[in-house]
């Protein structure tokens, strides 16, 4: 009949709109994770893995490397979404997460609830059966802390940063025990470096959003003129740590010529956008301490990782 093309056209149009449905809620999930920050965390949870695996194995276990780094993703990915369930409602309120899948309306709080829980229980108990008992119990102390302490401390007082630093810097120890069972020294100190390397980053944002910040009640920095110098002292002091700690941590164990001029052309860099933000504390010196911070860490983990083997 002369009508069975154009009903076949309705019928595609149909099909059509479902797949753009579908994908559109899938990329949404996967926003939710927040991708950008999991890359992070991969990097230096394999980087931990890495180091851990050359101090104590001859040959690399590649396929526990791969189950260690995926079992902290799927923790970090449920975190991530529950940190943005239960702060929906300030999320809302601040022009740079309003558009964040559950402060939209595009996934239902129900939906982000199961998502999250079944992320994060997956994530617990693949690092408690596919590598080892350690690794687990520091996810779950990590996402228990980040969750239920950090995140309501926002609103309490600026030093919730210090606190947030100290889950935020545990996927290293949680690749170092993958590999070898037990922390030793020297994945206290990547700890370290992912701890100390948090401040400059987070009050990057902090300074660019603070008026976001201020308008949903979180309490990242603090009131009146204390602000500016809080935020200048949180960058300069563990930026200059960070990079003396590089940099005699590189000397005292041996370290080729390109891993030491890395890491110091790198730290010098890192913390010279921090003396500049500290001096101009600006949106525009802000945004470059941003990025920069986000080129530093995966740069010295590499040069780390690659100076082991």
């Amino acid at each position: 009949m002369a009508t069975e093309p154009i009903l076949g056209a309705f019928d595609i149009t149909a099909v059509e709109r479902r797949r753009v449905a579908i994908s559109g809620a899938l990329f949404d999930y996967w926003e939710l994770t927040k991708p950008e920050i999991n890359f992070l965390i991969a990097i230096t949870t394999a980087t931990g893995f890495w180091m851990g695996a050359a101090a104590a194995l001859a040959n690399f276990p590649w396929i526990s490397f791969l189950h260690t780094v995926l079992g902290t993703a799927f923790v970090a990915s449920g975190a991530a979404t529950l940190n943005q369930l239960i702060e929906l409602r300030y999320d809302a309120q601040m022009r740079r997460t309003t558009r964040r899948p559950l402060a939209s309306g595009r996934i239902a709080p129900l939906h982000a609830l199961w998502f999250g829980v079944l992320l994060s229980a997956l994530g617990v108990a693949y690092l408690a059966v596919l590598t080892n008992a350690l690794a687990s119990l520091l996810a779950t102390a990590t996402l228990l802390t980040y969750l239920f302490l950090y995140t309501p401390l926002k609103r309490i007082t600026p030093l919730c940063t210090l606190v947030g630093a100290v889950p935020g810097a545990a996927p290293p120890l949680i690749g170092w025990a993958a590999a070898c069972g037990r922390l030793d020294a020297p994945a206290w100190g990547l700890f370290a470096i992912v701890f100390l390397w948090q401040f400059p980053h987070f009050m990057s944002i902090a300074w660019m959003y603070r008026e976001d910040y201020g308008r949903a009640g979180y309490l990242v920095l603090p009131a009146g003129e204390r602000k500016s110098r809080w935020a200048a002292w949180q960058c300069l002091v563990p930026a200059l740590v960070l990079l003396v700690l590089t940099i005699v941590s590189a000397l005292r164990d041996g370290s080729g010529i390109a891993h030491l001029a890395g890491a110091f052309a790198a730290g010098a860099l890192f913390f010279y956008c921090c003396v500049r933000f500290a001096v101009q504390r600006s949106a525009s010196s802000a945004r470059q301490l941003l990025l920069a911070s986000i080129l530093y860490l995966p740069v010295l983990f590499v040069l780390l990782a690659l100076d082991k083997r």
